[in-house]
């Protein structure tokens, strides 16, 4: 594996100078996608045929790009696919990204995201590799009902095992995401409030966005912020949080007693574009500047053409600087993004 290098892009005064989009928006989150390849097959992102071409890079050059964006002011990376947890090699890139310094000289923190299936035998690796935090993707709390979504049977047992051996490994908290489909599983909000509360895990909804491959997404199909706090309520009074960051994506909630915390990502109603802070690598090496892009930008590209760090910096700030400034969801004439979600990266 390479070996963790120093910042290379400095000012006059010595000091890197920070990505920062045209919309005066400091960039620090990267999610790099490690794998488009996933072993479930969820109604709202896959449409289930088999046959489809998967593209990963060498795990030597993720770490390389990682560590260029790190010396250009990245602050945080999350891990994501596709199912992380299926690629081989995971845990030395854990390894080698967790030695990473912010430039501040702080730790890196860094995340993932993951289906669970796998994690039950993982979760202990990931963390004496480094691994700060993880999010689980979990769509229901009830077995048969998790497996018409995931299609994959047995699912919802893999799944809280996993669990489990993240919270026994010590990645607490463990955030559980769930994507709320009308139809689906608008009928589990109460009862991740209950897993909430029962678990000591932190719940976070968050809306469906057209990003599936079978592009069957409405907006009769969201069910919306507004629904969901209206649907907690009916179960206990709840009670807004402080966020934690200008940048933070959920709107956060406990109970009036204080047991659990639900959060709700809300980019199809609430958006909150204007304090992004995140930019994205596909499995396949090409920056995505919003999830709702019509292009990608080649960043592989250029390392193949034998650039040097240099230029992958001049590339990458390049890019950057042409960040949308927000996505149009919902408006006329509005375009589904070139890509679906398994293959931009969740």
């Amino acid at each position: 594996m390479p070996t963790v290098l120093d910042p290379i892009q400095s000012d006059a005064a010595g000091k890197a100078e920070r990505l920062i989009d045209k919309h005066g928006r400091v960039i620090a989150d990267l999610r790099i996608s490690v794998t488009d390849r996933c072993n479930y097959k969820c109604v709202y992102c896959r449409t289930g045929n088999e046959g489809a071409v998967y593209a990963e890079l060498p795990i030597a050059d993720y770490l390389r790009i990682a560590r260029v964006f790190v010396g250009l002011g990245i602050e945080k990376i999350r891990l994501t696919g596709g199912e992380p947890l299926l690629r081989r090699g995971l845990t030395d890139l854990v390894r080698e990204l967790s030695g990473l310094r912010t430039l501040d000289g702080g730790a890196l923190d860094l995340a993932l995201t993951t289906n669970g299936h796998l994690l039950e035998e993982m979760a202990e690796p990931l963390r004496d590799a480094g691994l700060s935090r993880i999010t689980v993707s979990m769509d229901a709390v009830d077995a048969e009902k998790f497996a018409r979504i995931t299609r994959v049977p047995g699912s919802y047992e893999r799944v809280r095992a996993g669990i489990r051996a993240a919270q026994k490994a010590g990645l607490k908290p463990v955030k559980v995401n769930c994507v709320l489909l009308r139809g689906f599983n608008e009928d589990q909000i109460v009862e991740f409030a209950r897993f909430s509360r029962d678990e000591d895990v932190i719940v976070r909804f968050i809306e469906f966005m057209p990003l599936e491959e079978d592009r069957l997404w409405t907006l009769a199909s969201v069910v919306s912020m507004k629904e969901i706090v209206e649907a907690l309520g009916r179960f206990r009074p709840v009670v807004r949080m402080a966020p934690n960051a200008a940048s933070e994506t959920a709107v956060r909630y406990t109970f009036d007693d204080g047991v659990g915390e639900i959060g709700i990502i809300a980019p199809v109603t609430q958006a909150f574009c204007g304090a992004c802070s995140r930019v994205r690598l596909t499995s396949d090496g090409k920056i995505r500047t919003c999830l709702f892009s019509q292009s990608d930008h080649d960043l592989y590209g250029v390392m193949q053409r034998g650039g040097s760090d240099e230029d992958l910096v001049r590339f990458i700030r390049q890019t950057v600087e042409q960040k949308e400034s927000r996505h149009h969801i919902g408006e006329p004439g509005f375009l589904k993004p070139s890509r679906s979600m398994v293959h931009i990266g969740g």
